[in-house]
């Protein structure tokens, strides 16, 4: 004699995890870069959802069976609800977890986990918009998501006196923060892809003296961040901060940290995200 509570259980089971990923993929979609918890953990809080609708609609409805429509309904919306409410939440929690007391960085100095730069696009020396500045950013801001993190301070001189952004702004076609932010985040992703260019957590504060500036706050990336300097993409680079400087490191090099930095965990697996080490 068949099982048919076993048969149910066994068709359902395959149809439920495609139900939990689909409602992963759209949580994802919707909330983006700004949701920092990983496919497989969207998946599983899903699933739970499923289990939830089911188990909800066994003590409700009489007689109710997996496939009847009202179980599927109950199913589906406790799914969607309450992984919606777990994006949500890691959404607002995570919402100004980025922002830094400026004059305080500015203060205690540069370290391995801070950096000024008095200029993002305009050579002082040569006073002259130059795209090496530009490359610099790019690569202090790779180096960062590359190692431990650290917060970049754009507008600020090696002694910690903020200069402010006028020069830079100045070479817009808006001189305004806000067009100079969408600039920023053109350039981390044409020369760090678009992935890592939603990484950073951009920040413009007064430091001070009054004047304002640009934090740059870098978490350590969950995969290797690659900086490309030609269009084509052919040639790349790694680059990490020791100590107090920003580093290139050879294809030996490279290959070696990627190996040791991004080891997989249990805590890696769940999230989606590599782990950093």
């Amino acid at each position: 004699m068949r099982n048919e509570v076993m048969i149910e259980f066994a068709i359902a089971l395959p149809i439920a995890l495609l139900v939990s990923f689909l409602i992963a993929r759209i949580m994802l979609g919707m909330f983006g870069a700004r949701l920092r918890i990983g496919l497989t953990a969207l998946t599983i809080i899903s699933a739970v959802g499923l289990s939830i609708g089911i188990l909800l609609a066994a003590l409700l409805i009489p007689d109710v069976r997996v496939w009847m429509l009202p179980t599927f309904l109950l199913a589906f919306g406790c799914s969607l609800a309450l992984s919606f409410l777990v994006a949500g939440i890691a959404t607002a929690l995570h919402r100004g977890a980025g922002d830094v007391d400026v004059a305080k960085v500015l203060a205690a100095g540069e370290s391995d986990r801070v950096e000024f730069k008095e200029t993002a696009r305009w050579n002082v020396r040569e006073d002259k918009k130059d795209a090496r500045m530009e490359l610099a950013i790019a690569k202090t801001v790779a180096a960062f998501l590359n190692t431990g993190g650290g917060t970049l301070i754009i507008g600020a001189n090696d002694a910690g006196e903020a200069v402010g952004l006028d020069r830079d702004l100045a070479t817009l076609r808006v001189p305004d923060v806000d067009r100079f932010e969408l600039w920023l985040r053109d350039l981390f992703s044409n020369l760090l892809g678009r992935n890592a260019a939603g990484l950073p957590h951009l920040q413009f504060g007064e430091a001070a003296n009054g004047v304002t500036v640009c934090a740059v706050v870098c978490p350590r990336a969950s995969k290797p961040v690659f900086l490309s300097q030609a269009k084509d993409g052919s040639s790349t680079d790694l680059w990490v901060r020791i100590g107090n400087s920003t580093r290139s490191l050879g294809v030996d090099e490279a290959v070696e940290y990627v190996a040791r930095h991004w080891r997989p965990s249990v805590s890696s697996l769940l999230l989606g995200r590599p782990t950093a080490r």
